[in-house]
């Protein structure tokens, strides 16, 4: 059957339509594994707020993200997070880094990559994994999701998500 090119182009209207330009979007992917737990942000600042997040990063105002700004904004972001694994606190070590230009953020494109991990030892069991992102100011909106893992042995179970998702949950279990 064929779609009317009105229904198609009204599709893809509606699809560019839903990136929002008037908030910093922080995605975080957390991905299970035996000795470590992975945490991937891909953070998205529209159009409208970009000009205060480049601000945030760019520290001497020079208008370029140097690698000594994207690190200490890195890691002013893993500040920010908070991870524990069955009430236990988990600090978080910074990895790779990516940044897009300066000028695909001012128009609402560009998306910086952060990637933690915090090292854990799971053993057979239940666990229960807690996260929040205690964020970047009023305009920024969380979403928040964990991947299937790749171990057979670990089972994913229950989820809880905060109404606007900058804080999660997670229970799972560890098979022999």
């Amino acid at each position: 059957m064929m779609v009317p090119m009105t229904v198609a182009m009204m599709s893809v209207m509606g699809v560019a339509q839903a990136h929002r330009l008037d908030e910093y979007l922080q995605a975080t992917m957390i991905d299970l594994h035996r000795q470590h737990i992975d945490i991937s942000l891909r953070l998205t600042p529209g159009r409208e707020v970009a000009a205060a997040v480049i601000r945030q990063i760019d520290s001497n105002g020079d208008g370029v993200l140097s690698l000594d700004e994207q690190h200490a904004y890195a890691g002013r972001i893993a500040h920010g997070l908070k991870l524990s694994l069955n009430g236990h606190s988990l600090p978080l070590r910074t990895g790779d880094a990516v940044f897009p230009s300066v000028a695909a953020m001012r128009t609402g494109d560009g998306v910086i990559g952060l990637h933690y991990e915090a090292t854990v030892v799971l053993a057979p069991g239940a666990y229960h994994l807690a996260y929040a992102n205690q964020g970047q100011g009023p305009d920024a909106v969380y979403l928040v999701n964990a991947l299937m893992p790749d171990d057979p042995a670990i089972h994913t179970g229950g989820q809880q998500r905060s109404a606007e998702q900058s804080s999660y949950a997670l229970d799972f279990i560890v098979d022999h």
